[in-house]
């Protein structure tokens, strides 16, 4: 049951990932280049959960995951700041 929370964490934020990332395509809006990037360092966050905790238990993997979630909301951050001041 574990394992589907993970799988379906992963696919949710690839799924807002490739829509944002399609939107950006259309309109050229930078918030959703921005968003869009977030969501994908957040599907690689949720890939490296499931191999952290399932695939290579004995391994810690949390400060890579940490390190890649810090990265996701600092460009998120980054583009709430700079979409403000343009």
């Amino acid at each position: 049951m574990v394992v589907l929370v993970y799988v379906l964490s992963a696919l949710t934020s690839l799924a807002c990932t490739v829509m944002l990332l399609r939107g950006w395509i259309r309109t050229h809006e930078r918030f959703l280049l921005w968003a869009g990037l977030c969501f994908g360092a957040l599907v690689l966050n949720n890939v490296l959960l499931y191999v952290d905790l399932v695939v290579v238990p004995e391994i810690d993997l949390s400060v890579a995951r940490s390190a890649v979630a810090l990265a996701g909301i600092s460009v998120l951050l980054f583009g709430l700041i700079w979409n403000d001041v343009r």
